[in-house]
């Protein structure tokens, strides 16, 4: 990690400028969303933890869901100088963590917020450009302000860039 790198905790987003970069730990079930505005260089990276603010009574923290999260995080890589119609995106996480003989949707909260994701970022019209979710691992992100690079760790699972 360099030094110009901000960490992004759980339901948490933030945003840089080149040269900064962002990192989210520990993405189990939840999503590290990644969005790059590659002419700009601004990046921004959130930590999604669950897909609709509507479906919760405490929803006051935007960051943690998927259909606020995403909007607050286009706003403010704006006020940093972001276009939104350079940005893209790159997500990683959703991961199905445990073994469960249940099929109830409540189990599947990895699953439904990559549903989710994919979903608002269609309706937006921000083309995904890697889609590294699912599985039953976890992973660590890291995204470069400026290059768009997208570092996915794993344990057991290798290191690689998208």
């Amino acid at each position: 990690m360099s030094g110009n790198m901000i960490i992004v905790g759980m339901a948490d987003l933030n945003v840089c400028k080149s040269p900064g970069a962002l990192t989210t730990l520990g993405l189990g079930s939840c999503i590290g969303i990644a969005f790059h505005d590659n002419i700009n260089k601004v990046a921004g990276l959130a930590h999604i933890m669950l897909p609709d603010s509507k479906q919760i009574q405490n929803n006051s923290n935007v960051a943690k869901f998927a259909d606020t999260a995403i909007v607050k995080l286009l706003q403010d890589m704006g006020k940093i100088g972001a276009q939104r119609q350079n940005v893209k995106a790159k997500l990683a996480g959703g991961a199905q963590m445990f073994a469960f003989n249940s099929t109830s949707p409540s189990m599947r909260i990895g699953d439904r917020n990559i549903e989710a994701c994919i979903s608002i970022l269609k309706m937006l019209r921000i083309p995904i450009l890697a889609n590294e979710t699912g599985d039953n691992y976890g992973r660590t992100v890291e995204l470069y302000a400026d290059t768009g690079k997208f570092v996915i760790k794993t344990i057991g699972h290798g290191t690689y860039t998208v």
